[in-house]
């Protein structure tokens, strides 16, 4: 949980942002916004300063004509006064990331801006780059002693780092024991915007702030949870990418794994990241370890196929621009985890995400057992009753339960309860990143991953990534792009009135 959520607010100390990558896409739409919607929430420092760094030829003005424009095209109201202000706070270095004349020149004007700014040594460095070049950012940080935090507290220096986080669980040790090389555990930072999604956030309280809802939250009235991640879209422009990863590694490894914890985590003895990550790690080391050998009994995966919609048609994934035509990677992935504990015992997690499904949706939904005695005729066919926590795109959470049609005969109906964070709280819904990028520089890492929850993530999901390797050159099922998914995602669910809830 955010800390900035649980306390009054706070503004972090005097400190400057360096993002790597900054002329990138990410920077444009995401972070550069994030940044400026802070500032305006007075939540930065007055002594704050932004500092990107890469290969582009630009110096500040063109850097921030650069931002300018992203901040034009992304940000629905722009005061010119005060964007003319923020901009001034914004400077460049242009460099590569390997080369040490780079650190040398970002030195330099990270120790002016302490000087003129008053930034006082604090740094936090934003690798906004793909794994393979950020580990030679980190070794070169380290290399001129950009790494290193003062001995009497003041000046600190934390980094973040965005996914892909490894690709196994020999890759994500690498990465780790790269980063332990040059920096501690805790300056850094690995980011997982979903968990900075203000309904993810909300789910502790959801739980732990109103004593009506966690004496319901265990095996004793939960049949079974589900967790969806749908997107409509294709793969787009990132083919080159994600045929190497793929719906497991891009999507489930990470974001959906760490909503799951969140999910079943116990309640932490306080809200502080210790307590938080040793919670989520207990979940995951509680997982049931997956048998290579029966991948198929807990374990889905697809590709999609071409298929019309009602007013478009789609190409397959094998027709996408730079799909190898013989690909076997899959764009939907379907578990059924098992959590071997107190509380989660015979409750099973079913996890779904893929590409080209009917709509964009993420939610997770709690559905409870049915009543032990049925006593209204209509019992057999009515629906369990559910609460499904909505991540996107329009956050809320719903109560869905049975009620009696109003008249003289005694007939049920499904009814719902459903609350909207739009109209109960109206205003702009802060992007995950502003969260994110807040509790960095405030030093809360309670929203993001550790070293051991990243690691133990891959070596669960292990078996699976061996036993579809193995299979490479045998069939990958198919579904008609725009449908939820193939046939074949239904027979995970092991009982027969359990089945996929309709977003």
């Amino acid at each position: 949980m955010s800390g900035t959520l649980m306390t009054a607010d706070r503004i972090p100390e005097p400190c400057v942002l360096v993002i790597f990558g900054a002329s990138g896409d990410l920077t444009r739409r995401k972070l550069a916004p994030a940044i400026w919607h802070l500032a305006q929430q007075g939540r930065l420092p007055e002594s704050f300063a932004l500092v990107g760094v890469a290969r582009r030829p630009m110096d500040d003005v063109r850097f921030r004509a650069h931002i300018r424009e992203a901040l034009g095209e992304f940000v629905d109201e722009l005061d010119a006064e005060k964007l003319d202000v923020f901009l001034s706070s914004i400077y460049y270095v242009r460099g590569e990331p390997d080369d040490p004349q780079t650190y040398t020149a970002l030195r330099a004007r990270l120790e002016t801006l302490d000087r003129e700014r008053g930034t006082r040594g604090n740094r936090c460095f934003y690798c906004s780059v793909p794994p393979q070049v950020y580990l030679s950012i980190v070794e070169q940080l380290g290399a001129s002693g950009l790494n290193r935090e003062e001995i009497n507290g003041q000046g600190w220096s934390r980094i973040i780092v965005e996914k892909p986080f490894g690709r196994d669980y020999e890759s994500a040790r690498h990465l780790n024991d790269s980063l332990h090389r040059v920096f501690e555990e805790h300056q850094i930072y690995r980011i997982d915007h979903y968990l900075g999604k203000e309904t993810v956030q909300n789910l502790l309280v959801f739980r732990l702030a109103n004593s009506m809802f966690e004496p319901l939250w265990n095996r004793r009235y939960v049949d079974h949870i589900q967790i969806t991640a749908a997107e409509s879209v294709g793969v787009e422009h990132r083919a080159g990418y994600y045929d190497t990863s793929g719906a497991l590694r891009d999507m489930i490894q990470n974001h959906l794994l760490q909503i799951l914890c969140v999910v079943a985590m116990e309640p932490p003895s306080s809200f502080d990241a210790e307590s938080v990550r040793l919670e989520k790690l207990k979940v995951l080391k509680s997982i049931r370890p997956f048998s290579i050998g029966q991948v198929d009994r807990y374990a889905v995966r697809a590709q999609y196929a071409a298929g019309d919609t009602a007013d478009q048609r789609f190409n397959g994934y094998l027709q996408e621009q730079d799909v190898p035509p013989d690909s076997r990677t899959e764009t939907f992935a379907a578990l059924r985890f098992t959590v071997d504990n107190w509380r989660w015992q015979g409750v099973p997690f079913y996890v779904r995400t893929g590409k080209r499904l009917p709509k964009r949706a993420s939610a997770i939904t709690l559905q409870f057992h049915r009543p032990p005695h049925q006593i209204f005729q209509q019992d057999a066919n009515l629906p369990p009753s559910t609460l499904t926590i909505r991540i996107q795109p329009e956050e809320g959470i719903s109560l869905s339960f049975n009620g009696k049609i109003p008249g003289p005969d005694v007939r049920l109906g499904n009814v719902k309860m459903d609350f909207s964070y739009a109209d109960a709280f109206g205003g702009r819904t802060p992007d995950a990143y502003e969260t994110l990028l807040l509790d960095c520089l405030q030093g809360d890492a309670t929203l993001y991953a550790d070293s051991d929850w990243i690691e133990k993530s891959w070596e669960l999901l292990m078996p699976l990534l061996e036993a579809w390797h193995a299979t490479f050159s045998g069939h990958v099922p198919s579904y008609p792009a725009g449908s939820w998914g193939p046939k074949e995602a239904n027979a995970l669910m092991d009982e027969e009135w359990r089945k996929w809830v309709e977003l």
